[in-house]
C-alpha cells in the first residue's frame, strides 16, 4: 500500500509520472489596486473597509469609472478575480443615491442566481441599505411575487423566466420598468448558439419595453475569457460596449498537468478509460487531505465517478465527504453541496459544467477535468475552480481515447498559446425571429413603421397576419390569437416543435421529464432508444410522432443507443466562394433531408456493437446554411474514386470534432456528411452544415476558418502514433495505407491554399 502524502510532495511524485504529456506551471502574480472613487458612497466605502477591502482592483475601478460616465461595459478578467463588485458597486451606489433606481441581474442558471443572491443579501446586511433584492425563478412562492414586482429594487432571474414570465405580464411589472436604470448580464459567454440567438431576441423585447415605460437602462455584463467579448455583448444588446480587461486580481502558482493514460489496446491506439483514471487519481489527492474538483462532460459520467469514487474511499472518510453535483438535484440540496464545499465539510465533488459558472464554492486545491471539455474557454473557467484563495493549486486534464483529447497532449500549445475561441450567435435567424416577434406582439402591439432591434420587419408581419396571428387596424399590428406564445418557445431549441417526454415507470402517474426538438428526437428518442436524464437510463416504449409525445420507461442496461442518419443534402444558393488549386470552398443555403436508418446498441464499459435495430419515422426536410468543400478531378486520378471517396469519410470524422472545438459548439449542432455534389461536376464533396432550421453561425464561421481546419486534421492526424487509423484520428483503418493517403492528402492542400486564385 502507498504511504499518504501531502499535496507538494504528491506533485513533486507526479512530475515523474510516464503519462504526464506536459507539466506547465504558471507563476504568481501580485494584485494591481487603484484607489477607491471620490463619487462611492461613504457607507459603501467603510463597508468595503470592514469587509477588509482598502482598494479596488484596477478592473474593478475602471468599470466604476466606466459605468459612472453611462457606458455599457463588458469586463473579462479570469474566474475569482472579483468580477462580482464590477457590477454589485456601481449598482448599489446608483440606489443609495436614488432610491427609485431598479436593476435587473440575468445569469444563465437558477443556482447561479441563487449563489449571488447570499452575496447580495451579505453587503445589504454589512452596510444596512435599504435595498431590496430578490430572485424570481421558477422556485420562488407565489406569495412574495407581489412584493418582488413593486418593490424589488434588484431583480434576480434567469433567460427562461424573463422570457415567459415578466416580459408577458410588464403590466404587472411598471415600478420596475418605469426606473429601470441598470440590466446586468453575468457569464455572457454562456449566450452563443441558439441558445445565444434566443436571448438577444428576449433583450430586443425588454429593451422594447424599458423604451415604452420611458426608461434606457445601461448595460453591465462579466464574462469568461473569449476571443470576441466586444463583438458578444454588442450582438447580444444592439449596443455599443466599453471593454474592461485590465486585470488586477493576484494568482497563486498554478500548475496545469496533461496526463495522457496508458494504452490498453496498441493496434487500435485505445487508451485507460479516463473517468477509472480520474477516479484512482481522485483518490490519491484525497489522500493527501487536498480538498478536489471532478469535471465531467455528461450527468451519467459524473454519477459513475461519484459512485466508483465512495466506493474507493467509503473506509476512509464518511458518505458525506464526496458529493455529485448535477442539473436535476433540487435546489436545497445543491446549495448544501456548496455551502459544505466552502466551509470545507466536503471534501471533494464531481461535477458536470454546473459548477464552472462563477458560484463561490470556496478553497479547492486541486481540479481534475475527465477529457478535454469542448473548448479553451471552458478549460480555463473549470481550471479557475482550483486555487481561488490565491494560493498553489494543480488542474490535471485526464484525456481520453477522442480525436480532440488526443491532439490537445500531442499539442499543449493548443491551449496554452492559441487564442481562446470566439463565441458565435445569430440573432436573426429566421425561425428565431418569428418567435420572438409573436412575443413581442403579445407584449406590445407594433406600428407599421417600428422596427424590432433596428430590424425592418414589415415583411414578416405581413407573413404573420396571413397566418392570423396578428391583425393590422390603420397603423397598427395587433396580437390575435388565443395562445400565449412565450410558453410554445424554447429558449434551447430553434425548433418550434419539441417532443415532450413522458415517464410511464409508475402505472397510473405518468409524468413529463423533459423534452427535445424534434430534429435531435430522430436519432434519441426514436422506439429502444436509450434515453438518459438525471443520471437515470431510460427506454423509449414509444414515440408518437403526431402527437409529439415519447413515453419511456425507468430501465437500467449495460449499453447505450446510438442511431444513424441517411442524409441528403442540396445547395439552395451559394452565397460566397474561394477558390484553391485542387479545391473550391463555399457558403450558402443547403436543403437536408434526414432520414433515420438503423441504431446500434453499444456497451457502457468496451464500447463494443451488441446489437442493432430498424428506425421507423418519416423523413424530415430543413433548410440550413452549410459550407462545402468539392475537389477536382486531380485526386480522383491520383488515388482512384473509391479510395478518394473513403478517404473523405476519413477526413469528415477528423472535420466533425475539430469543427465543434473551432466554432465552441457541441458535436450535435454541428453536422458533417460527405456525398457526390448534386451538380454538373458530380464531384464528392465534404458538406459541413448547422443543425438547426436557417443556421445559427457555425458553418459560416467555419468557411472563414477553413485553410486552418484543413492544417489542423492534417496535424492530428499525422501526429497520431497508430499504424494506420485508429479512433482517435481516421477511425478503424479498414483499407491499409489509408491514414497516410489522408495525411498526404492533406498535407498537399494545406500547403498549396497560399491565397485566393
Amino acid at each position: 500500500m502507498r504511504d499518504k502524502q501531502d499535496l507538494q510532495s504528491l506533485i513533486a511524485t507526479l512530475k515523474e509520472d510516464e503519462h504526464i504529456a506536459h507539466w506547465h506551471e504558471q507563476p504568481e502574480k501580485e494584485a494591481k489596486y487603484a484607489p477607491f472613487p471620490s463619487t462611492l458612497n461613504e457607507t459603501l466605502a467603510h463597508t468595503l473597509g470592514k469587509r477588509g477591502i482598502g482598494a479596488l482592483y484596477t478592473h474593478q475601478r475602471l468599470a466604476y469609472d466606466e459605468v459612472e460616465a453611462g457606458k455599457n461595459i463588458v469586463t473579462v478578467t479570469p474566474t475569482a478575480s472579483g468580477k462580482t463588485l464590477c457590477y454589485n458597486l456601481p449598482v448599489l451606489n446608483a440606489i443609495t443615491e436614488d432610491p427609485e433606481a431598479r436593476a435587473i441581474y440575468l445569469f444563465p442558471t437558477k443556482a447561479l442566481a441563487q449563489d449571488q443572491k447570499s452575496e447580495m443579501a451579505e453587503w445589504i446586511e454589512a452596510a444596512d441599505l435599504n435595498v431590496n433584492s430578490y430572485t424570481y425563478d421558477g422556485d420562488t412562492a407565489p406569495a412574495i411575487r407581489q412584493k418582488i414586482r413593486h418593490a424589488g429594487h434588484i431583480v434576480m432571474t434567469n433567460p427562461d423566466m424573463l422570457h415567459t414570465s415578466i416580459l408577458p405580464h410588464h403590466t404587472k411589472w411598471v415600478s420596475l420598468f418605469e426606473k429601470l436604470r441598470f440590466i446586468v448580464i453575468d457569464e455572457l459567454h454562456t449566450y452563443r448558439g441558439v441558445f445565444g440567438s434566443h436571448v438577444a431576441n428576449v433583450i430586443r423585447r425588454l429593451l422594447r419595453l424599458a423604451n415604452y415605460y420611458g426608461s434606457d437602462p445601461q448595460f453591465i455584463t462579466t464574462s469568461a475569457t473569449i476571443r470576441n467579448p466586444k463583438e458578444l455583448a454588442e450582438q447580444l444588446t444592439g449596443c455599443s460596449f466599453s471593454l474592461i480587461d485590465n486585470n488586477g486580481a493576484p494568482q497563486g502558482k498554478k500548475h496545469l498537468v496533461l496526463y495522457n493514460p496508458p494504452v490498453v489496446n496498441q493496434s487500435l491506439n485505445v487508451r485507460r478509460n479516463a473517468s477509472k483514471e480520474v477516479r484512482t487519481l481522485a483518490k490519491r489527492f484525497l489522500e493527501a487531505d487536498a480538498q478536489i474538483i471532478v469535471f465531467a462532460r455528461s450527468r451519467v459520467r459524473v454519477e459513475v465517478i461519484y459512485s466508483d469514487l465512495q466506493t474507493l474511499i467509503k473506509d476512509d472518510y464518511g458518505p458525506a465527504s464526496i458529493r455529485a453535483y448535477r442539473g436535476g438535484y433540487l435546489p436545497n440540496e445543491r446549495r448544501a453541496i456548496e455551502r459544505g464545499l466552502r466551509e470545507g465539510d466536503i471534501r471533494g465533488v464531481v461535477s458536470t459544467n454546473a459548477l464552472e459558472l462563477g458560484m463561490d464554492i470556496g478553497q479547492l486545491q486541486v481540479c481534475l477535468l475527465t477529457g478535454y471539455p469542448g473548448s479553451v474557454s471552458s478549460l480555463w473557467q473549470q481550471a479557475g475552480r482550483a486555487g481561488r484563495r490565491q494560493e498553489e493549486s494543480l488542474v490535471m486534464m485526464v484525456a481520453g481515447s477522442t480525436p480532440i483529447d488526443q491532439y490537445v497532449m500531442q499539442h499543449p500549445d493548443y491551449i496554452l498559446s492559441s487564442p481562446v475561441e470566439e463565441a458565435r450567435i445569430e440573432p436573426n435567424n429566421l425561425i428565431i425571429l418569428i418567435d420572438h416577434l409573436k412575443c413581442a406582439a403579445y407584449e406590445l402591439p407594433f406600428k407599421v413603421d417600428d422596427t424590432f432591434g433596428g430590424l425592418d420587419i414589415s415583411d414578416m408581419m405581413n407573413y404573420l397576419a396571413e397566418e392570423r396571428v396578428v391583425h393590422r387596424r390603420k397603423e397598427t399590428w395587433y396580437w390575435m390569437s388565443q395562445a400565449f406564445p412565450a410558453h410554445d418557445v424554447s429558449l434551447r431549441s430553434a425548433s418550434q416543435e419539441n417532443i415532450v417526454i413522458v415517464d410511464t415507470t409508475i402505472t397510473g402517474s405518468a409524468k413529463v421529464i423533459g423534452e427535445m426538438d424534434r430534429f435531435s428526437a430522430m436519432t434519441l428518442l426514436h422506439e429502444e432508444a436509450i434515453y438518459l436524464h438525471q443520471g437515470q437510463q431510460y427506454q423509449v416504449e414509444t414515440l408518437d410522432w403526431e402527437e409529439k409525445k415519447a413515453y419511456v420507461r425507468l430501465v437500467e442496461v449495460e449499453y447505450f443507443t446510438d442511431a444513424s442518419l441517411n442524409v441528403k443534402l442540396t445547395v439552395i444558393e451559394q452565397d460566397e466562394s474561394q477558390h484553391r488549386e485542387h479545391h473550391h470552398v463555399a457558403f450558402g443555403d443547403v436543403a437536408v433531408t434526414i432520414m433515420p436508418s438503423i441504431f446500434k446498441k453499444i456497451k457502457l464499459s468496451t464500447y463494443e456493437n451488441i446489437g442493432s435495430g430498424p428506425i421507423h419515422l418519416p423523413q424530415e426536410e430543413i433548410h440550413t446554411a452549410g459550407t462545402w468543400v468539392d475537389f477536382d478531378e486531380t485526386w480522383l486520378q491520383t488515388f482512384g474514386e473509391q479510395r478518394f471517396e473513403r478517404m473523405l469519410v476519413s477526413f469528415s470524422q477528423v472535420v466533425h470534432h475539430l469543427g465543434a472545438v473551432l466554432t465552441m459548439s457541441d458535436k450535435s449542432d454541428l453536422h458533417v456528411a460527405v456525398q457526390i455534389k448534386a451538380d454538373h461536376s458530380q464531384m464528392p464533396a465534404i458538406f459541413i452544415y448547422d443543425h438547426y432550421p436557417g443556421g445559427i453561425g457555425l458553418a459560416s464561421q467555419l468557411y472563414k476558418r477553413m485553410d486552418e481546419l484543413i492544417e489542423r486534421s492534417a496535424k492530428l492526424i499525422h501526429d497520431c502514433p497508430c499504424s494506420d487509423g485508429c479512433p482517435v484520428c481516421i477511425g478503424t483503418g479498414e483499407q491499409s495505407g489509408l491514414k497516410n493517403d489522408v495525411q498526404r492528402w492533406l498535407s498537399s492542400l494545406a500547403e498549396k491554399q497560399t491565397g485566393n486564385v
